[in-house]
């Protein structure tokens, strides 16, 4: 698949501060691409360089094919950014008319994709509330519709599910969903590690300006595997333990918690609980979720720290 947005070395600096300190990436068209890192690690400075706010004080932006121009290329994206850019005392829908032909759409064009994205979000009876008017919620419903009207090729939401419900947060995401499915590219940044995992399909997590993790999010959690593994049986299993190819890490009446010794495979655990006659009902691998492996490249903590919290949570 074709690389929509390439980063190539990127730096930014304010005063004696690295923000962003030689990051590279590659983004392909139609991807639900996860930018992560805590507070201060550099994100937001991506974004702005991303989005032509800043400028690098090195490297190159590459966008569809060419060198990224902001004043040629912005219509074609769409940002919604953490801090809201709303116009507090204007109508819902002079704003969200606004703003569409400031990317370029005519008024009548504007005004029928606003009538559509209203009515798939409920808002119809919005347009002559002002923004003041509306709660956190319905203000992030609006900062969306106003992100993706235009069409955007490359659609960048920080902090998308801010203050909605579980039920609006679902409406975003089936319409993440869609929007990839019909060709948009979704640069999708959150700390919320839960969202990511059922989202994302690649991940890029960067930290004190430095880019210090990037793949697929099946790729990133194999890398950190520990070959733990959730075996269900239908009565106490009893085992020899001087044969083991595994430890026991925990148990229970009806599962065993094992982590597979050096150089045994799943396969081989599998047999060896065959042969001793053990009842099997289930056998899965507990792999570390992306909160374990942020906590673990952030704070330099092990992952396996949060076993007690996966454990309860099987």
């Amino acid at each position: 698949m074709a690389s929509i947005l390439s980063l190539e070395h990127l730096k930014k600096y304010f005063e004696s501060q690295k923000a962003v300190d030689d990051i590279s990436l590659s983004i392909e068209e139609g991807q639900i691409f996860g930018l992560l890192g805590p507070n201060g690690a550099g994100k937001t400075t991506l974004i702005r360089m991303i989005t032509g706010i800043f400028y690098p004080d090195q490297g190159n932006i590459i966008f569809q094919g060419k060198s990224f121009d902001p004043i040629r290329d912005v219509r074609y994206i769409g940002y919604m950014p953490e801090e809201r850019g709303l116009y507090k005392k204007m109508k819902v829908g002079e704003q969200a008319l606004y703003l569409a032909q400031l990317k370029g759409l005519s008024k009548q064009e504007a005004k029928e994709k606003i009538g559509g994205w209203f009515e798939r979000f409920g808002m119809e009876s919005w347009w002559n509330k002002k923004v003041e008017d509306l709660s956190k919620g319905m203000g992030q419903k609006l900062q969306f519709v106003t992100t993706v009207l235009h069409q955007p090729r490359l659609i960048i939401l920080d902090e998308p599910f801010s203050g909605l419900d579980p039920v609006n947060s679902n409406l975003i995401k089936d319409e993440i969903y869609r929007l990839a499915a019909e060709g948009a590219t979704i640069i999708f940044s959150t700390h919320r590690m839960e969202q990511v995992e059922e989202i994302c399909d690649h991940i890029a997590l960067v930290n004190r300006g430095k880019k210090i993790l990037d793949g697929t999010v099946r790729a990133v959690k194999d890398q950190f595997k520990e070959n733990l593994f959730l075996v269900e049986t239908e009565a106490p299993a009893s085992l020899p333990q001087e044969t083991l190819p595994f430890s026991v890490v925990d148990r229970t009446d009806s599962k065993l918690f094992i982590q597979l010794k050096e150089g045994q495979t799943r396969n081989q655990a599998l047999q060896f609980l065959l042969d001793n006659q053990v009842s099997i009902l289930s056998f899965k691998e507990i792999l570390p979720s992306l909160n374990d492996i942020f906590i673990k490249l952030v704070e330099g903590t092990p992952v396996s720290r949060s076993f007690e919290t996966k454990k309860a949570s099987l």
